[in-house]
């Protein structure tokens, strides 16, 4: 074994030893770096300012669609579930988010918004928490994550419930798969740590009944929901040559929860309405209906929203012509999954994405040139937002678009 595997081995147990992660490894192959990537403090207030700044726009595009219902069919072609889900909790959509920023030789450009179900906060947590000890000096920007989100929570229980609000919360998260069980370990451990009762299970192990909301049939009145709202609707493939399975909604679970919330008899948190930011055409309205936004608005956009359109309103040869200079990303992917980076796509994969995208469901956006390291690799500083507020960074480093494979690491402040 070389030096630098059994450095990693030892730098995984530590990793392991939390509780919190347990999978250091990805098809065999490291997830995570133990070299953090250092930030300055003026780049952390660069970092932050362009993340709140851009989830205040998202805050203004959700109150104009609020008052304009139209655009839900006409802009953002949602499907009858996902206007439900909306019109339940407009125009409120946001808890807890995290704006994936890259820095560039213009300053810091916005790559999407994540505010449905965000990840990675206990690889940040986990790894600057590691690393700090090492580099006196260095500040760990995800110390207060925790107590942030939970304040969070217990605002948002105590705004809806008032004194019905309990102690008592229902985690609902897609039990079936793995990667983010480390995410639903960690808000177990904050909320527990500070008083409550934490029932995990799926919408299919939901019940509604006088008492209200249950799993397993222990009643709650908090809903931490990390089971993300394209999945409660109806599914589609983004893609007109091939079709998904299990393209049904959650009718009964997705009923039950939204008839809880409207008779005041739940919190929910993330708020169900954030499928409307979620979707990635909210970035193509930024730039489609500039004029109606704010002025502080208007110009946040320009400096860190990259050019977005609906693609279908793009020319087919202008983007043919034009690869290099284009990416095309479907309305809610996530994690690198269903973008098409032009510049490394050939001409053949670009034409037939062009020629199979299925017309309502993707934008073009314009590429932006994220800064590089030696090795050709560049960060995306995932900023985490509490209540419209930065405060905590997930870094990921990687050698062109991020994706699964992309090296989580330790962010430090100097």
């Amino acid at each position: 074994m070389s030096d630098a595997a059994r450095a990693y081995d030892t730098f995984a147990a530590r990793i392991v030893e939390t509780g919190l992660i347990t999978d250091p490894w990805i098809d065999g192959a490291p997830r995570f770096r133990e070299e953090p990537v250092f930030v300055t403090e003026a780049e952390q207030r660069a970092l932050y300012r362009a993340a709140e700044e851009v989830a205040a726009v998202y805050n203004e595009l959700c109150l104009l669609v609020a008052d304009e219902p139209a655009l839900l069919d006409g802009f953002f072609c949602m499907t009858p579930c996902q206007k439900a889900m909306w019109l339940s909790s407009q125009p409120v959509w946001h808890g807890i988010a995290r704006a994936d920023v890259f820095l560039t030789a213009e300053g810091p450009a916005i790559a999407e918004l994540n505010c449905d179900t965000p990840t990675g906060e206990a690889e940040a947590v986990v790894l600057s928490a590691l690393a700090a000890p090492a580099h006196p000096g260095a500040r760990d920007p995800n110390g207060e994550l925790g107590a942030r989100f939970c304040a969070m929570v217990e605002e948002v229980a105590r705004a809806i419930l008032g004194e019905a609000a309990t102690r008592r919360l229902g985690f609902v998260y897609p039990t079936e798969f793995t990667e983010d069980l480390s995410v639903i370990r960690l808000y177990q451990r904050w909320l527990e740590e500070r008083g409550y009762t934490v029932v995990l299970g799926s919408p299919y192990n939901l019940g509604h009944d006088d008492r209200g909301l249950s799993l397993f049939d222990i009643p709650f009145s908090i809903l931490l929901r990390h089971y993300k709202t394209d999945w409660w609707g109806e599914r589609s493939s983004v893609w007109t040559d091939e079709e998904i399975p299990d393209a049904e909604p959650l009718v009964g679970p997705l009923g039950a929860v939204l008839s809880a919330f409207a008779d005041g008899r739940a919190a929910i948190v993330n708020p169900l309405g954030s499928v409307l930011p979620q979707n990635k055409r909210s970035m193509a309205f930024m730039w489609e209906h500039l004029h109606r936004f704010s002025p502080r608005a208007q110009a946040a956009i320009e400096r860190y929203v990259p050019v977005t359109s609906r693609l279908e309103t793009l020319h087919a040869e202008m983007l043919l012509a034009q690869r290099e200079e284009w990416v095309l990303k479907s309305d809610y992917g996530a994690e690198g999954e269903e973008v098409i980076l032009g510049r490394h796509a050939t001409d053949d994969i670009w034409r037939a994405s062009l020629a199979k995208a299925r017309e309502g469901r993707w934008i073009a956006q314009r590429y932006f040139a994220a800064l590089e390291d030696e090795r050709r690799e560049s960060v995306n500083y995932g900023v985490y937002l509490v209540a419209g507020e930065a405060c905590g960074i997930y870094t990921r480093v990687q050698a062109g678009m991020t994706d699964a494979t992309a090296l989580s690491a330790p962010a430090l402040i100097r």
